[in-house]
């Protein structure tokens, strides 16, 4: 996040983001990504600092994702556009590809942000990988 007052609530999600091991991608009110971890940056392919904020058409369409048939999953299906959209939680399996080219099946949940006070504050979404053999059993 840049030097500009952000909410308390988004600060303290990109703390636990930084925090833990699990990838996890971090969105604003206006649907701009603004942090993933270096958990999340080995499933995508660079760390967040190389790639940078995004808007939503660029972030919901730059890695994928595709469904288990390998069709490109509509944005507004994908778990962390519902999250933001229609501030619920939302869950999918999926595959990404990483910006070197590497195919990833995962399970995403995205959990929308709201301040104690009330207002949406944006999304969280939390990645899975998902192991071959996994896939099969599935």
């Amino acid at each position: 996040m840049n030097d500009e007052q952000k909410p308390l609530e988004l600060i303290l999600a990109r703390n636990l983001l930084s925090s833990i091991s699990t990838p996890g991608f971090l969105v604003d009110e206006s649907n701009e990504l603004v942090f993933y971890n270096d958990a999340a940056s080995v499933l995508l392919g660079k760390r967040f600092e190389e790639v940078g904020r995004l808007p939503v058409e660029e972030w919901s369409t730059m890695f994928g994702p595709f469904d288990e048939e390998g069709d490109r999953i509509p944005v507004e299906k994908l778990p962390l556009v519902i999250a933001l959209r229609h501030n619920r939680p939302s869950y999918a399996r999926l595959h990404v590809q990483s910006l070197k080219g590497e195919r990833h099946a995962i399970e995403v949940a995205a959990l929308p942000l709201v301040a104690a006070a009330g207002g949406f504050r944006g999304a969280l979404a939390i990645f899975w990988p998902i192991h071959e053999d996994e896939v099969a059993a599935a």
